[in-house]
């Protein structure tokens, strides 16, 4: 949970306008334009979650007031939008969060990957889920399902293979032992470490939450 003082009333225009794009209601808790709007003000997607719900219950007088002010003039939501991001430091992490702990938790699986940048970690959480799901003889560019994933993450199937055999060297079960080098050893082991040992189940709904980014 984000703490209270990331979040500043001013965000709530910010909120509304992704409330009200088409189709108009809560958005997916990992929609792409949740979580660029999450990584622009560096609060959980969770927390603006919970905010989007709270603009659309009407309970308080100022999220009323905010309806009656912007919710049918969209010119005046986006004047005033534009005007919060030409705030001084806004959405600068070094200058308007200065002093303030910031819980970059989620979004370092949202970041390009250095080494590789057309992969980010959420996209490898997205292959070890497959992963579990697959024998290694499956794991080949050929097999529906890794063309699958591969078109929905917009890469080559190679590069889900690739990550599919790096997965391999760390799963107990499998007991491989010759080495691989490659950019994506690292962050492949941080995910197995983080997801690897983790109930499947869980795993599973995880990435049926994250498939609304992609």
């Amino acid at each position: 949970m984000a703490k209270d003082n990331l979040w500043q009333d001013e965000y709530w225009l910010l909120l509304m306008q992704l409330y009200l794009k088409k189709p108009a209601g809560v958005k997916p808790l990992y929609s792409k334009q949740m979580v660029d709007l999450s990584m622009e003000l560096h609060i959980p997607p969770q927390y603006l979650r919970e905010k989007m719900f709270k603009l659309r219950s009407l309970d308080e007088p100022r999220i009323e007031k905010l309806w009656n002010t912007y919710g049918k003039n969209p010119q005046k939501l986006s004047r005033g939008i534009k005007k919060l991001r030409q705030m001084k430091g806004f959405s600068n992490a070094d200058e308007f969060y200065e002093g303030v702990e910031i819980n970059e938790s989620f979004e370092k699986y949202f970041r390009p990957i250095d080494e590789r940048p057309e992969l980010k970690p959420v996209m490898l959480v997205m292959i070890l889920n497959l992963y579990f799901q697959l024998t290694p003889i499956t794991m080949v560019e050929e097999t529906p399902e890794i063309q699958q994933l591969a078109k929905k993450m917009k890469i080559k199937p190679s590069v889900v293979v690739e990550v599919m055999d790096i997965y391999q060297i760390f799963d107990p079960y499998l007991k491989r032992e010759e080495m691989i080098f490659s950019s994506l050893l690292g962050p492949c082991q941080k995910v197995w470490q983080r997801f690897g040992n983790d109930n499947p189940e869980e795993l599973s709904a995880l990435a049926g939450q994250l498939i609304e980014y992609f």
